[in-house]
């Protein structure tokens, strides 16, 4: 029996259980309507994991998830020891942007998506080689450098090969094109994940990552963007080679 003493709950006053579908979205959208009934402000604390969990009732993994996406985004920061905390106003409406893609079939759809690729990779490299830093530097070499070693090992680098691409994006230092690729990342995906069976696929644009980095750390944005196109234009020509 409930103590009409007791009081109310803080967070599942605001929180409810949520149905076993499209959790990620859900949970988004249940976070965005708990920070505008709080009236919760930038650098302000969101509820601790556990007291999510318990009101949303799903699991922590399912929570750990959707904050990784929001700090990804640069709506959250997640600090070691101390919590979760709000860094800009979020809506349920424009908190997360899940895109759609319809196409005949995987060479139609990949080839669409590195449309957009171009334009969003080339302008990230430029900014990259103006504004990379001594630690952007020392991340991206990391990356490539695995990326090598898988690339030499296995004949193909997937993972790491998109690990790379992700600290260009950061040494851009334009929190947008993060943000932008999270939101594409289910459609951005299929080019690291072996399109077409073939293990082999874009390997001859290998070349051309350590030659962007080379672009980057000296500074170059004209070289930059041009090493950049060579891998794309790799990438679009083994999709019309490729395709069935």
């Amino acid at each position: 029996m409930t103590d009409p003493a007791a009081p109310p709950d803080p967070v599942s006053e605001d929180l409810a259980a949520l149905p076993p579908l499209g959790r990620s979205r859900q949970i988004m959208d249940a976070l965005a309507r708990y920070i505008k009934t709080r009236n919760l402000q930038p650098g302000d604390r969101l509820p601790p994991e556990r007291e999510l969990t318990a009101a949303l009732k799903v699991g922590r993994s399912s929570i750990r998830e959707v904050v990784s996406q929001l700090s990804a985004l640069g709506i959250v920061e997640a600090r070691i020891g101390s919590g979760t905390y709000l860094l800009r106003q979020i809506s349920a409406e424009t908190i997360y942007m899940p895109l759609s893609l319809s196409a005949d079939g995987l060479a139609e759809a990949l080839l669409m998506t590195l449309e957009v690729r171009r334009g969003i990779e080339i302008e990230a490299s430029i900014a990259a080689a103006r504004r990379r830093t001594p630690e952007d530097i020392a991340r991206m070499q990391e990356a490539l450098e695995e990326m090598e070693r898988t690339h030499h090992r296995e004949g193909g680098s997937g993972k790491a090969d998109f690990a790379f691409h992700m600290t260009v994006y950061d040494a851009a230092h334009n929190p947008l094109f993060r943000q932008l690729l999270e939101q594409m990342r289910d459609i951005f995906e299929r080019f690291w994940e072996r399109p077409f069976d073939r293990p082999d696929f874009a390997a001859r644009s290998f070349p051309y990552h350590r030659t962007l980095f080379n672009a980057i750390c000296a500074g170059d944005t004209a070289a930059a963007a041009e090493e950049t196109r060579k891998i794309l234009d790799v990438v679009e020509e083994d999709i019309r080679n490729m395709r069935p």
